[in-house]
C-alpha cells in the first residue's frame, strides 16, 4: 500500500489513455497555478509524474489539481484532503502521529461483539467528529462495543447520508475532516470501543465524480445508483488496486478495526478471484502485520454464504455480513406489517427458520423478486456470529417514506421484544443510534446538493418511488429541505425522561446477560432452539438453560406452556424474572427442573 505524498514531488496520477498530463499548484498569492508538466512513468505503465522535482515553500499549505489533455483543472482521485470540498484543490495531507495514544490497543473480533450504527451529522447537535466525542462515554455504559460509522468520504454539499461520496480517500470536511476522524478513532480506542468505517466501493455520487476524466474506472453497465464501476474489463487493475489501496489505508493510516462494504451485490466483478476475496486476503496480511484483527463487513441481498465461508472451504472468507432476513423475520412478526419485501415473512416459523439458521431465503421463491432467492448457510462452518442482527438501521428507518422509527408505530412491549430477540441471539447485534432509549426523532433521508436540477431530481424521485407504494407523496419529506436533516438529529433530553430512560435501563441489562452469562455469549447455531404458538401469540428462544419468551399477542393473559417438549423436563418454569422489560412482555431467566 503506497503512502500518500508528503510533496509535490511525490505527486503520480493514473491516466492510462492521456495525451498530456499537467499538475497545477496553487501558490500562496499567485493570480493563476503554477503549471508543471508530466511524463510517462517508465516502470509504471499508465502512471504520470512530474518531469522535475518542482520547487515549493515547505511552510506553506501545498494545494493542487490536474488537467487531463488540457481539460478543466480537477483534484487528484486519490486526494487525500479536500479541504475546499469535491470541486476544489486537493491538499497534501499526513496524520500527525502526535495524535495516537491507542498503542496498548489490541483490537477486536467483530464477531459476537455489541456493534452501535452512527451517523456523525445527526448523531449530535454539532454533528461532527469532536461532539461525538464526548457523547462516547454513553455508549460505554450501555456496554457497546464497537461504533460502526456511516461514510465520512467527500461528497458534495454539507449534509448527506454519505453514500454519494466521490473521493475515496478525503474525509468530510463538515464533520471535520482527516484530522477530526482520527481524533475520533484515538478516543474510541482510548475507551475501549472499536471502530467499524462503512466504506462505498459500488458506485459513485453524481457531483465531483472526476475518474472518467483520468482513466477506465466505470463501465457502460449500471447499477441502481448509476455507471458501475470496472472490476474486470480491461485496465481494471488499477482500478481495483485504488479500492484495496483504500481499504487497506483506513486500517493502516487511520487505525480502524473493520470495514463495512456497502451494498457488495453491486460489484460487477467476473474474475476468478473476487475483489471480495482478494480484499479479504490483504486484509488479513495487514492484520498479520499490525499484530491486531481486521474486520470485512458485507452488506448483501444475495443471500450467498459464499461471503462468509472460509477461503479454504471455496468462499471469500469475509468476517461477516448484515442479516436483512434476521430482521424482516422479527419486524413482521411483532409489527403486522406486510408490504414491498416483507411479504414472506411475518409468521412465527419463519422467525424460528431464521434464528436457528440465519436465511429465510435459502433457495425458495420470493414474492417480492418473483423467483428463487439465496442458499443455505452450512451452519456446520458458518458462526451465527458472522451474521449482524439488528432491530432496525439506516436502511430500514430511513429508508421508510417518512424515516419513522419503530417507536412511531410499536409500542414499548413491542419494542423490548425486538430488543431482546437481537441482543440475546446468537449472532452478532447492532443498535442504531438512539434505539437504546426509544428516541421518538425520526431519521428521514436527507441531502444538500448545491446543483438545482440535481436537488430537484433527487427530490421529485424520492416522491415518486414512495407513491408508486401507495404513500402519499404529499407526506414524504423533502430530503432537500434543511429541515428534513434537523428532524433527524438525536434530542439527547429524551434519555432522561422517565419513558425513555426505561428502554434505556432494559437495554442496559440485556447487554450485560449477554456478556455475563456464557450460554448467552455463545455464538454457533448449535446453541439456539425455538418453541412457538401461533395462535396463542408467544415465541421462546432457548440458549442452553436460558429462556427468552415473548409475548406477542394482545392477550396479556398469555401463559406459554410445554415450552421445550424436547427437554426432558416434566413442566419448564422460569426460576425468576431476572430482567423486567417495558410492556412485560418479554421474560427472560433460567429453565429448572421440577
Amino acid at each position: 500500500m503506497p503512502e500518500p505524498p508528503s510533496s509535490p514531488a511525490e505527486l503520480r496520477v493514473w491516466a492510462p489513455d492521456a495525451d498530456t498530463v499537467t499538475l497545477l499548484l496553487d501558490e500562496t498569492g499567485a493570480d493563476e497555478p503554477r503549471r508543471i508538466d508530466m511524463q510517462r512513468d517508465v516502470i509504471s505503465p499508465g502512471w504520470w509524474v512530474p518531469t522535475a522535482a518542482p520547487e515549493f515553500d515547505a511552510d506553506s499549505p501545498v494545494r493542487y489539481r490536474y488537467s487531463v489533455d488540457g481539460g478543466d483543472p480537477v483534484p487528484d482521485p486519490r486526494a487525500p484532503r479536500l479541504p475546499d470540498g469535491v470541486h476544489g484543490s486537493a491538499a497534501l495531507y499526513r496524520i500527525d502521529e502526535s495524535v495516537w495514544h491507542d498503542d496498548d490497543w489490541s483490537g477486536i473480533d467483530i464477531r459476537g461483539a455489541v456493534l452501535y450504527e452512527l451517523h456523525i451529522g445527526t448523531f449530535t447537535a454539532d454533528g461532527t467528529f469532536d461532539a461525538a466525542i464526548d457523547r462516547l462515554d454513553h455508549l460505554v455504559d450501555l456496554g457497546v462495543d464497537v461504533v460502526e460509522v456511516m461514510p465520512i468520504n467527500a461528497f458534495n454539499g454539507t449534509y448527506g447520508w454519505g453514500y454519494d461520496g466521490v473521493a475515496w480517500f478525503a474525509v468530510h470536511e463538515p464533520y471535520g475532516g482527516p484530522d477530526g476522524f482520527a481524533r475520533f478513532v484515538d478516543a474510541c480506542h482510548r475507551r475501549g470501543l472499536g471502530v467499524v468505517l462503512d466504506v462505498v466501493y459500488n458506485h459513485l455520487g453524481p457531483s465531483g465524480n472526476y475518474l472518467p476524466r483520468f482513466g477506465p474506472y466505470l463501465t457502460e453497465g449500471t447499477t441502481s445508483w448509476g455507471s458501475s464501476v470496472n472490476l474486470s474489463e480491461p485496465e481494471s487493475d488499477e482500478v481495483r488496486a485504488l479500492i484495496l489501496d483504500n481499504a487497506l489505508r483506513w486500517f493502516a493510516e487511520f487505525h480502524v478495526d473493520g470495514l463495512r462494504l456497502d451494498a457488495v451485490h453491486a460489484l460487477v466483478d467476473h474474475r476468478a478471484v473476487h475483489l471480495l476475496e482478494e480484499l479479504a486476503i490483504a486484509t488479513d496480511a495487514l492484520a498479520a502485520e499490525l499484530g491486531r484483527p481486521l474486520s470485512l463487513i458485507a452488506e448483501s441481498d444475495l443471500n450467498d454464504p459464499r461471503l462468509i465461508v472460509p477461503r479454504d472451504l471455496g468462499g471469500y472468507g469475509l468476517t461477516a455480513q448484515w442479516d436483512d432476513d434476521i430482521h424482516h423475520a422479527i419486524h413482521t412478526a411483532v409489527s403486522g406489517e406486510r408490504q414491498g419485501y416483507y411479504a414472506d415473512f411475518g409468521s412465527l416459523d419463519a422467525l424460528a427458520k431464521v434464528v436457528r439458521g440465519g436465511f429465510f431465503h435459502d433457495g425458495t421463491y420470493s414474492s417480492f423478486r418473483r423467483r428463487g432467492h439465496g442458499r443455505p448457510i452450512p451452519t456446520d462452518v458458518v458462526s451465527a456470529s458472522s451474521l449482524l442482527a439488528y432491530t432496525c438501521n439506516h436502511d430500514q428507518v430511513g429508508n421508510r417514506a417518512i424515516g419513522d422509527r419503530p417507536t412511531a408505530y410499536l409500542d414499548g412491549g413491542q419494542l423490548a421484544v425486538k430488543a431482546a430477540l437481537v441482543l440475546l441471539s446468537p449472532f452478532t447485534p447492532m443498535l442504531f443510534m438512539g434505539e437504546e432509549w426509544a428516541a421518538a426523532t425520526p431519521f428521514a433521508f436527507f441531502t444538500s446538493h448545491p446543483e438545482p436540477e440535481l436537488a430537484d431530481a433527487v427530490r421529485t424521485g424520492r416522491r415518486s418511488e414512495f407513491a408508486d407504494h401507495g404513500w402519499d407523496s404529499a407526506d414524504v419529506p423533502d430530503p432537500q429541505s434543511p429541515a428534513t436533516f434537523e428532524r433527524s438529529r438525536l434530542d439527547w433530553s429524551e434519555p432522561d425522561r422517565p419513558e425513555h430512560h426505561r428502554m434505556l435501563a432494559f437495554y442496559r441489562q440485556l447487554i450485560a446477560l449477554r456478556r455475563t452469562e456464557p450460554d448467552l455469549r455463545r455464538g454457533d447455531f448449535g446453541s439456539i432452539s425455538t418453541a412457538f404458538d401461533d395462535d396463542a401469540g408467544w415465541f421462546a428462544m432457548f440458549r442452553g438453560d436460558w429462556a427468552v419468551v415473548c409475548v406477542l399477542s394482545a392477550d396479556e393473559t398469555v401463559v406459554p406452556v410445554g415450552l421445550r417438549p424436547e427437554v426432558s423436563w416434566a413442566e419448564p418454569t422460569l426460576e425468576s424474572d431476572r430482567v423486567r422489560s417495558p410492556g412485560h412482555n418479554v421474560v427472560i431467566g433460567r429453565l429448572s427442573r421440577r
